[in-house]
């Protein structure tokens, strides 16, 4: 399943909906310090439900470190300054959905890593900001796995 990584997530309630979204579609999340909040935050741990040993999580220092550890991966930056929307790719098992802080998004300097395989955007209808960021995961990973055939999901 693909790997998501949010690149210094400052919302806990948000990190912990994604660790729940982990556990049930088999998606591998890199959390890119720093972290905006404490990993025992209740906010977390409640968001996460009991599903924080049921998910694969990891933690990487920064984006260079996060990358190393999926070496031939595609790369795919979320952000809404771009014409490229998210269903357009074909995903691969072992692509990066890469998205940024709330509420802010990816630095420009992380968008430029020359691992960058595309900037994409989830639509939105216009004048909005962006969306909250356990919902854009949600949406990018489904998609994601929809593509793959809801791979591991047994009869």
């Amino acid at each position: 399943m693909v790997h998501v990584f949010l690149h210094e997530p400052a919302i806990a309630g948000n990190t912990g909906n994604a660790i729940r979204l982990s556990a049930v579609t088999g998606a591998r999340l890199h959390l890119i310090e720093p972290l905006g909040f404490d990993l025992e935050d209740a906010k977390l741990r409640r968001a996460g439900l009991d599903y924080h040993d049921l998910a694969d999580v990891s933690i990487h220092p920064g984006i260079d470190q996060a990358l190393a550890a999926v070496p031939e991966a595609r790369v795919f930056a979320f952000t809404s300054g771009t014409e490229v929307s998210f269903e357009s790719v074909e995903y691969r098992r072992e692509d990066v959905l890469l998205f940024g802080t709330e509420p802010t998004g990816l630095p420009e300097r992380v968008m430029a890593h020359p691992r960058i395989t595309a900037r994409v955007r989830i639509p939105m209808l216009p004048a909005r900001r962006s969306l909250n960021l356990a919902n854009a995961v949600s949406i990018a990973v489904y998609e994601a796995w929809r593509q793959r055939g809801y791979e591991g999901v047994g009869a």
